[in-house]
């Protein structure tokens, strides 16, 4: 089995040289050696689109190339980039891009195409890949779950074992949970103990009511942040010390980077969110927030 990052790039280069084949995601998973229900959630997952429509999407952008250089008839192209009848291609085309072939062969129109993918810009792992970040709004939402103080120096390794023992031991306690096969751990650093974190495995819920015993409480206000997404090849328990490690030294060399100096964190607290359901026997996927203001 490929890492992830290769997985990725080896889809990604095989579209672009077959793409003038018939290929779909069932070819593409076979020649990764993977199901295609995983090729198709892993690459949904890190590109944020369908990979049936991405290879469409291609395929349309490559058929320009035809219309705006050559006399070919327009079922000729189609059916050089793989789509069985005129019509589909037509339809497909349409869609895309907001006008027919014929006008764009006729008035030599501008239109915007999809680019390839690539991974320029991930933060490959030995089994995992993670990406740059998105800046997103994140709403105000509160959650429950078991605080503990950990020192500093030991949270990278103590955390992901307190998020296992909540999520087997203590997570089914709380009763008013909204997404209750959805983990989110929040950090808190700073204030008097500096040598210390505060780290609160949680789940959100709807209200603040009827809070067990024993059990901390907080409410995130809405926030800018960025968001980083995580692939790992391995089930979300296994996010060890090392891999933690692994994510945040890629954070912060995000922050580190030219883009990155744009932005700046303002808040003490952070969170990482998994959502276990969507590990499928194979891939895992985290997703970590932090606030920030854009410096400009």
């Amino acid at each position: 089995m490929q890492k992830p990052g290769d997985l990725l790039e080896s889809v990604l280069n095989e579209i672009e040289k077959r793409i003038k084949e018939d290929i779909n995601a069932d070819f593409l998973a076979e020649k990764a050696g993977i199901s295609s229900v995983h090729l198709q959630r892993l690459f949904k997952f890190a590109f944020k689109q369908p990979l049936g429509a991405y290879i469409r999407s291609r395929k349309l952008a490559a058929s320009l190339e035809s219309i705006l250089s050559t006399n070919l008839n327009l079922i000729d192209i189609a059916l050089e980039y793989g789509f069985e009848y005129e019509q589909s291609y037509l339809r497909s085309f349409k869609k895309e891009f907001g006008v027919t072939p014929g006008s764009v062969r006729k008035a030599s129109r501008i239109v915007t195409v999809m680019p390839p993918l690539n991974l320029l810009g991930a933060k490959l792992f030995e089994n995992g890949i993670m990406f740059k970040p998105e800046i997103v709004m994140v709403p105000q939402f509160h959650v429950i779950g078991k605080k503990y103080k950990i020192p500093y120096s030991d949270s990278i390794n103590m955390a992901p074992k307190i998020g296992k023992h909540f999520w087997e031991n203590e997570r089914s306690k709380i009763a008013n949970a909204m997404e209750p096969n959805v983990y989110i751990g929040l950090t808190r650093t700073g204030g008097i103990d500096v040598d210390y974190n505060w780290y609160l495995p949680s789940i959100q819920v709807k209200t603040l009511k009827n809070i067990p015993q024993g059990f901390d409480s907080y409410t995130f206000i809405p926030s800018l942040c960025a968001k980083f997404c995580y692939i790992g090849q391995h089930h979300y328990f296994e996010i060890n010390r090392n891999r933690a490690k692994s994510m945040y030294s890629a954070i912060e060399n995000f922050f580190d980077c030219e883009y990155g100096r744009n932005f700046s964190r303002i808040s003490d607290i952070y969170f990482e969110k998994i959502e276990t359901d969507s590990y499928d026997g194979e891939f895992c996927q985290m997703e970590w927030f932090t606030p920030l203001k854009n410096q400009k």
